[in-house]
């Protein structure tokens, strides 16, 4: 399958999964991750870190919204400005492409959603990461005959690097 997409519950581990597979695999990628901002008293939002570096807040308490997640008010230009371009760079540069996440947050984003189908179904290999709660978007785009969906659990998160992410990355780009 050319779209290997992670799931699991929050925290799992599967955005550590996917920078962990990678480092070892040690081929050229663009994209994204996200990753939480922590202050004093637990969590306060999320970040959005390209994989060359930039960065910028998706989601805060501070924010006002909407959108909305819960507690955090969802910034949609932070995602616009740097994740879909990152998608269609992959894109135009036929490099694998890394999407952490597909989820409530970024599915707000018609930019966004639009970007991430064409990105499946260009010729590119996506590895993501996507919600495992009920949503309209994601739950399509698990059904795709073209998607291998994998499940994180604590116990299997090194194997699925080793014996499934690893392999499949690397046999992705010698395409």
């Amino acid at each position: 399958m050319k779209n290997l997409l992670l799931t699991g519950k929050p925290g799992v581990g599967k955005t550590t999964a996917v920078l962990r597979a990678l480092e070892l695999a040690g081929v050229p990628a663009r994209g994204f991750v996200t990753g939480e901002l922590r202050g004093p008293r637990g969590r306060t939002g999320f970040q959005l870190r390209t994989l060359d570096g930039r960065t910028d807040t998706l989601a805060s308490v501070d924010f006002p919204g909407p959108p909305r997640v819960g507690k955090y008010g969802v910034r949609l230009e932070a995602l616009e400005r740097l994740g879909v371009p990152e998608i269609d760079t992959a894109l135009a540069e036929g490099t694998l492409l890394v999407v952490d996440e597909i989820g409530k947050m970024e599915l707000f984003s018609r930019s966004f959603r639009d970007a991430i189908l064409r990105a499946l179904d260009a010729p590119v290999a996506v590895l993501a990461t996507i919600t495992r709660a009920s949503h309209p978007v994601a739950q399509r785009i698990k059904k795709r005959p073209d998607v291998q969906l994998v499940e994180i659990t604590p116990s299997n998160r090194e194997s699925v690097v080793q014996e499934v992410l690893v392999p499949w990355i690397r046999d992705a780009v010698a395409d």
